[in-house]
């Protein structure tokens, strides 16, 4: 029973040296432990630290295009008019040049004195000038011509003198039965260059139907007889006709002349030279019977002018004429205009960052553009990716269009985007896995 009990205490007791053992292995495990732990921590915090950032988000919108306001053109309120337009096809389309716009109807009507430029166009089809400083041959005017005078003194016509004798060039004598619209004249220069009425009229007709003027009837040259008609497309081919021949576009555009025979003459067209008015010809029959057929070259701001070719018939009298003709040219000139498309500083879209900062996409600079009536504005935007996201970064360029014509505005960083905190690094590392 003794030795039992003396080998149970021998067995129980533990070897100093292996207590000393297991210690040694038990602290060096943990130090590994702690040694892989804190290589852990260093190399994430090292990683998270310097790590890639997210790429910040940009959402932007491209601004609108302008919707500009529609033109109002005041087309005549009385009689019938007719207008063409060359110059502007790419603001108010092909049909321009054709007729642009009317109003009243399409029916002849008597032209009175705008006659006189039909005649004018018949002669020097007949006895052509090289160009606007050839004066052409020297006509001389005998006692018949002189006696038209009295003729048509008596019918209440407007007149020019031509005493017996007279000698004029054919240039002169043309300026003088267009600028004061000498009624003797016109009879006189007819006769001269046909030899006689019937002549002039089988030479009208022949210079009407080779233009295609079939709207339009001529009985004599002078425009007192109302049965000389014509319609307002009729009129605006003539007076295309007429700004095209260098002869006769100089003589209407001459406000006043003053010649041996004829004397001091005041042109009719007191329009010329008001809303770029440069000619052509006025008529009147009396009270509800007046009429112009005029030409201008309209700056209204474009690269280059409008030229325009209208004409009013039937209008009440000549100060309505003139104020319907200059209302007309002053809205179209209105209708064109500088369109505001936008402001420097104007905030187009945003840049943001998981981490909290943000910056803005805006426009670098003012914007506007130059239309007609209510064209369309199309907008268009290009951008990059920032390199530095600061302040004053380019980043693209805004586009608008309206007709023929593009603005620009260029977009840029407003603010910057400052990088994260250490902190912020270290506590989301999804957001940096994610790279």
């Amino acid at each position: 029973m003794r030795q039992s009990r003396e080998s149970a205490d021998h067995g129980s007791q533990i070897d100093p040296t292996a207590r000393r053992g297991r210690r040694r292995r038990g602290l060096t495990i943990t130090a590994i432990v702690l040694a892989v732990i804190l290589l852990a921590v260093g190399g994430y915090t090292g990683w998270a630290l310097t790590a890639p950032l997210p790429v910040p988000v940009a959402n932007s919108q491209t601004p609108a295009g302008a919707t500009p306001r529609p033109a109002v053109i005041a087309l005549p309120s009385e009689g019938a008019s007719a207008l063409s337009i060359e110059g502007g096809e790419d603001y108010l389309g092909p049909s321009a040049s054709g007729i642009w716009a009317s109003s009243g109807d399409a029916a002849p009507r008597s032209i009175a004195s705008i006659t006189k430029l039909i005649t004018a166009l018949v002669i020097l089809d007949a006895k052509p000038l090289a160009d606007a400083h050839d004066r052409g041959p020297t006509i001389v005017f005998g006692k018949a011509a002189h006696d038209l005078y009295d003729a048509y003194y008596v019918r209440g016509a407007t007149i020019a003198p031509m005493p017996t004798g007279t000698e004029l060039s054919l240039r002169d004598a043309l300026a003088t039965m267009l600028i004061p619209s000498a009624s003797n004249y016109a009879d006189a220069m007819s006769t001269w260059a046909f030899g006689s009425r019937s002549a002039f009229l089988s030479a009208t007709a022949t210079w009407l139907a080779a233009h295609g003027l079939t709207g339009t009837t001529i009985v004599e040259p002078t425009g007192l007889d109302p049965r000389n008609t014509s319609t307002p497309a009729d009129l605006i081919a003539i007076g295309k006709l007429a700004a095209a021949n260098p002869v006769v576009s100089g003589i209407v555009a001459t406000p006043s002349l003053s010649l041996p025979g004829p004397g001091p003459m005041l042109n009719t067209n007191d329009l010329l030279g008001r809303n770029g008015i440069t000619g052509l010809k006025t008529g009147n029959l009396g009270s509800g019977s007046f009429n112009l057929l005029y030409t201008a070259s309209l700056d209204v701001g474009a690269a280059q002018p409008l030229t325009v070719t209208g004409v009013m018939l039937g209008g009440a009298s000549r100060q309505s004429v003139d104020s319907e003709v200059l209302a007309l040219l002053d809205s179209i000139r209105n209708g064109f205009r500088d369109v505001p498309l936008a402001t420097s500083g104007q905030q187009i879209g945003t840049f943001t960052t998981p981490w909290g900062s943000e910056a803005q996409m805006v426009l670098a600079e003012d914007a506007s553009i130059f239309a007609w009536s209510d064209t369309s504005v199309t907008a268009t935007m290009s951008t990059t990716t920032p390199e530095t996201y600061e302040d004053g970064e380019p980043v693209g360029t805004v586009t608008w269009t309206a007709g023929p014509n593009t603005a620009t505005a260029s977009v840029e960083v407003e603010g910057s985007i400052e990088p994260p905190t250490a902190w912020w690094r270290l506590t989301h590392p999804s957001e940096l896995f994610a790279q």
